[in-house]
């Protein structure tokens, strides 16, 4: 996030139609003020996109019900506060193709940057871990080619774990993914 906008407050059914009706540019929603998102360097893209592909390749091979999805979806945190991750996995039923907000993720990922990593680990943490669906919070640090898990375990307890190799076991969803596949080629 970067730059606030001047305006009135919103809630996020007020965001949503008027994000949707700008001519360019991505926002974010936070306690109920607008947040242009700055342009995105090639490396951002690069690793978003190895997120991506990796999630989708591992659900398709867990043969799952749940979806990988690119950046773009809007996750509602609350009324006034929705954030737009830069992948996230849900389960069930198949969104529309008309949808913006993915009700119930159950990963969400943000790539960090050192101008991001208060944002990351601080509000947008609380934020997607006040969502009782979201399981799994990966911050993917390009630069170090680290990822930090960030995982709900089933006594609600938050376990941080930090990894620049091997594999990432995801459940649920159920899915294996290896680091290497997260990260784009150097």
């Amino acid at each position: 996030m970067n730059e606030m906008l001047k305006q009135k407050r919103m809630t996020v059914d007020e965001f949503i139609p008027w994000a949707m009706a700008q001519p360019r540019g991505r926002y974010e929603l936070v306690n109920g003020e607008v947040f242009m998102m700055s342009p995105e360097r090639a490396a951002h893209v690069r690793t978003k996109t190895s997120v991506h592909l990796a999630l989708a390749a591992a659900l398709k091979h867990a043969r799952t019900s749940c979806e990988a999805m690119a950046d773009g979806m809007t996750v509602r945190i609350n009324e006034r506060t929705a954030y737009e991750p830069d992948a996230l996995v849900y389960c069930g039923v198949r969104l529309a193709g008309t949808d913006i907000e993915v009700p119930n993720p159950v990963i969400v990922v943000e790539v960090g940057f050192p101008s991001t990593e208060s944002t990351d680990t601080g509000m947008k943490f609380r934020g997607y871990f006040s969502l009782p669906s979201v399981r799994h919070y990966l911050i993917i640090d390009p630069e170090a080619r680290a990822i930090t898990r960030h995982e709900r375990g089933a006594d609600g307890q938050i376990v941080s774990t930090s990894r620049t190799e091997g594999t990432l076991v995801l459940d649920p969803p159920g899915i294996e993914v290896s680091i290497v596949d997260m990260l784009p080629a150097e």
